[in-house]
């Protein structure tokens, strides 16, 4: 699908606030209302863009994370769908480097963490796994700063959270009609959500449509204290994803580029980092899947 600069205004801006009206986006983008309304429903109908809500993994109760390097013999990609088959596992990739396939794994404790790592390794095709295990997220995309300041979140607020993880842009009234409360209560309950960092919805679009077509996980292995090197690597525009980490390395992360000379460009720039002792590297190149409703009611 060919986006023209309008399109990929709408687009970065439904990156940023996924709920923003029709009129809003239209002042921003310069169109007419009808006309702008019509942009999102194309993008949306392609399939290569999704406004969904991200609730934060506390809220779920998804308090343990890890990313996995997973050897493989043989054919990766019914591997790596298997994997993407567990419901712990909300992103998958086929990847070149030294392993043939990346996952991440989010679940409830590291009891839990623990037995789907095990599910990992036993999957047929699967020779070996290693994890870094994530102590904190410094950077992601997909959700606000910091923990959740709304807590005690009842049935109803539990309801519009998982009606908002199936279509982010539903409207306030067909939210209500879900719910069972007026739209003006419906609204004040979502607006809680999203303020207080509960959830956050926005588009998810494949890279390549933004230019961005190359990602590139790294795993970095720091000398003396790793907040400086976090701080620095954090601020880049280039790097979309950053957690701090226990293993094979103290940080691990993505970069997301126009080009595999701005990946390489980057990957230099780290390797002066001051305080970094070593860079491992891997290209994502094919996304099996990228879901954020860890968690949620059956539908």
């Amino acid at each position: 699908m060919d986006l023209d600069h309008i399109d990929l205004a709408v687009v970065r801006e439904l990156q940023a606030d996924g709920r923003l009206t029709y009129e809003t986006l239209a002042q921003r983008v310069g169109l007419s209302r009808p006309a702008t309304r019509a942009r999102v429903q194309r993008l949306l109908d392609s399939g290569a863009v999704r406004v969904v809500a991200v609730v934060h993994p506390a809220v779920r109760g998804l308090t343990a994370s890890a990313h996995l390097s997973i050897d493989v013999g043989g054919a990766a990609e019914a591997v790596a769908r298997e994997i993407a088959a567990m419901p712990q596992a909300p992103f998958v990739t086929l990847t070149a480097g030294q392993r043939a396939v990346m996952a991440e794994l989010r679940t409830d404790g590291f009891d839990e963490l623990d037995r789907a790592i095990e599910q990992v390794r036993s999957v047929t095709g699967v020779t070996g796994v290693d994890p870094l295990i994530s102590t904190r997220h410094l950077k992601d995309p997909y959700l606000l700063a910091g923990e959740p300041t709304v807590a005690d979140l009842d049935e109803t607020d539990r309801q519009l959270l998982d009606a908002l993880e199936q279509d982010g842009r539903l409207p306030f009234a067909d939210l209500a009609a879900r719910v069972g409360l007026s739209p003006g209560a419906t609204r004040a309950r979502t607006l809680r959500l999203l303020d207080g960092g509960v959830v956050k919805v926005l588009a998810l679009v494949r890279p390549e449509l933004l230019g961005l077509g190359f990602l590139c996980g790294f795993a970095l292995r720091v000398d003396g204290a790793r907040e400086p090197v976090a701080r620095e690597l954090a601020a880049w525009e280039q790097v979309s994803f950053l957690s701090a980490c226990v293993g094979r390395a103290e940080l691990v992360g993505t970069i997301t580029a126009d080009s595999l000379s701005s990946v390489r460009a980057t990957l230099d720039a780290m390797r002066s980092c001051a305080g970094v002792r070593g860079v491992e590297s891997w290209v994502h190149l094919e996304l099996i899947k990228e879901r954020y409703d860890l968690g949620a009611s059956p539908h």
